[in-house]
């Protein structure tokens, strides 16, 4: 009789997973960079991008409708497929990664220039190793593991051999391909094979050499693209053919970021064919996806890269131009052929979800923020709540928000801009996304209680998630339009204003700091710039100043210091400057213990002569 504890542990390791060791299937992800919703065939919203290798994917497995990415931008998604957990908690928020700066934890500041409203939060710039990773998750299951293209998520000692990788290729740090495209490339210890390589086609030929090495054993094997990242170029001849189907009234125009869309595609179409020749197609479990939507912001061939209609915004927005992404999923014998879904997914899901194809369980202590999607792999509903994008920081792009979290929720899609609102509250916006896929009209006012429910559940997400949020800047004061129309700007630690006919800089820690751009710049010369002030403290000034053409910009080529000046007293001060080109900007230090400084008039003189004149009147 064999002990029941004994018995246990049998059925236990018999029942572990759908699969023998011969029959454990391989994982193919493939992830696209920057490759927006709108940039393929799959969804019908374009005619100039020939995307037929990913129509073939389609076609064996599920396409997702609805599949969204944690973040707009690349670093944050990619730690969030590798994890499973939402950028918002493991604080890796920004592509910072490829920065000489290691920093693992996000920290809100405390304070800002009170020009901002928020202060900043530090950028955590490594993946830390101690998540387990997809891929030391597959390793300890008896797979070989190998990354190919790009990583952005550290250097060593955080790099994809570090994180659970046996082979990395080109091993490359960076944010896209090192230089260029086309060899030659400056990728380190990593030369082309023969000039004018691409280093997608190089990608696709190592994939295919590592395939029919390892194609008796099973596999997890990462083909994260370089393609359509930034640098912008291509194989000339396949620029040239996309030139004469230009449509010069489609916003989608150029003719080098189709070529680039071409060898993306080809390449998908390489690694396929390889699959296909040996006999891996049914034993393999594919995946398509991309870390953020389109870059509308570049420029290359006289427009954007692409365009993301019909939805708005693109990468580094959390509009949906900037989180919604292709996906296909392909999982033989499981799932539909050329079947599609329009099930909210998210990235953060990818991980439970191999592990629920695979019949395995998350590691002791091992949580996830995404779910498993293997029953919309099966047609059926989710039983999911909600997604989340976030983004706490605010890129200036075209179309640009304020830092923010997004909840999607059925039809619906709450934003909050962190402190946006009157009072340093938060402010929201709600859409229905299947009404206005464009996110033209906010319809907050009409559904409150629908905002109320889904505010709630942003504030659970942030608790849970132990998210690092942008603090309201206690400094903050509104932008005086006079200070913007004379061209002054707040500088570090320092509060400034127009009050009574002066300009009031308030020290908030040492110094008081203002910069100023002329809206005509000086002619180079013998110049003087003389300050009618007050101060409440005694001090210096330290006048720095930039100049046309001459680099670098910012302020650090030229300095002058002013004498010593009393406080509590009316004061002029003359600083004498010669200026070997044109005079576009200076930067005003009053070298000073906390404390208030009223300047009465500004004039910037030549030979004695008042050559432009700042005087302040509310």
């Amino acid at each position: 009789m064999i002990p029941r504890l004994t018995l246990t542990i049998l059925l236990l390791a018999a029942s572990s997973s759908l699969y023998s060791a011969e029959q454990k299937p391989n994982i193919l992800f493939i992830l696209a960079d920057d490759l927006g919703w709108a940039d393929t065939t799959l969804y019908g919203h374009t005619s100039l991008y020939e995307t037929p290798n990913l129509e073939r994917l389609a076609t064996r497995g599920m396409t997702f409708n609805r599949a969204y990415t944690a973040s707009p931008l690349c670093s944050p998604t990619r730690s969030s497929i590798l994890t499973g957990l939402h950028p918002a908690r493991t604080g890796l928020t920004t592509p910072n990664c490829h920065k000489p700066e290691i920093v693992l934890q996000s920290i809100a500041a405390e304070k800002a220039p009170s020009d901002k409203k928020l202060t900043q939060l530090t950028n955590v710039t490594r993946l830390d190793t101690k998540y387990e990773t997809l891929a030391e998750r597959f390793k300890a299951e008896g797979y070989t593991t190998a990354h190919f293209g790009k990583w952005h998520l550290g250097s060593e000692p955080y790099s994809p051999l570090e994180h659970g990788f046996d082979t990395d290729s080109p091993h490359h740090p960076g944010p896209g391909p090192a230089g260029s495209y086309v060899a030659p490339w400056k990728f380190k210890d990593f030369d082309e094979a023969y000039p004018g390589e691409h280093i997608e086609d190089r990608m696709g030929d190592e994939i295919v050499t590592f395939l029919e090495e390892h194609q008796d054993e099973p596999f997890f094997l990462n083909y994260w693209q370089f393609s359509v990242h930034g640098p912008f170029n291509a194989k000339q001849e396949y620029i040239d053919r996309h030139r004469d189907r230009i449509d010069p009234d489609d916003e989608q125009r150029s003719p080098t970021y189709a070529a680039m869309m071409q060898s993306l595609d080809e390449n998908v179409g390489k690694v396929l064919d390889a699959v296909d020749r040996l006999g891996l197609t049914d034993n393999t479990i594919i995946i398509f996806s991309s870390d953020n939507g389109g870059n509308m912001y570049n420029e290359v061939d006289g427009t954007t890269p692409t365009a993301n209609r019909p939805l708005r915004g693109g990468k580094g927005n959390n509009w949906d131009g900037g989180t919604r992404v292709p996906g296909i999923v392909i999982w033989p014998g499981q799932i539909e052929a050329g079947s599609r879904s329009d099930e909210l997914i998210t990235s953060t899901d990818f991980y439970p979800t191999l592990l629920d194809m695979l019949d395995l369980s998350p590691s002791p202590n091992q949580s996830f923020d995404g779910i498993s999607i293997t029953p919309a792999l099966k047609g059926e509903a989710l039983d999911r709540d909600a997604i989340f994008t976030y983004f706490p920081h605010s890129t200036g792009v075209p179309d640009t928000l304020p830092p923010s979290v997004a909840i999607y929720q059925g039809d619906w899609k709450l934003f909050r801009f962190f402190h946006d609102g009157p009072d340093g509250n938060h402010r929201h916006e709600l859409y229905n996304l299947i009404e206005d896929i464009g996110e033209s009209n906010d319809v907050a006012t009409q559904h409150p209680e629908r905002v109320a429910a889904l505010s709630a559940k942003l504030d659970s997400f942030e608790t849970t998630t132990g998210a690092v949020t942008p603090r309201y800047n206690p400094a903050y004061l509104p932008t005086n339009p006079l200070l913007t129309e004379l061209g002054f700007k707040v500088g570090k630690d320092t509060q400034l204003s127009i009050k009574e006919g002066k300009l009031i800089l308030k020290a908030l820690d040492q110094n008081a700091q203002t910069s100023l751009t002329l809206k005509d710049p000086a002619e180079p010369g013998d110049l003087e710039l003389k300050l009618t002030f007050t101060s409440s403290a005694k001090g210096r000034i330290d006048l720095r100043w930039s100049e046309k053409g001459v680099t670098p910009l910012y302020f650090n080529t030229r300095l002058i210091h002013s004498k010593p000046y009393p406080a509590s007293t009316e004061t002029s001060v003359s600083l004498p400057l010669s200026a070997r080109a044109s005079v576009i900007s200076f930067r005003i230090d009053f070298m000073q213990s906390a404390g208030t400084v009223r300047i009465e008039q500004i004039e910037l003189l030549r030979k004695g002569k008042s050559e432009q004149n700042w005087k302040f009147t509310d």
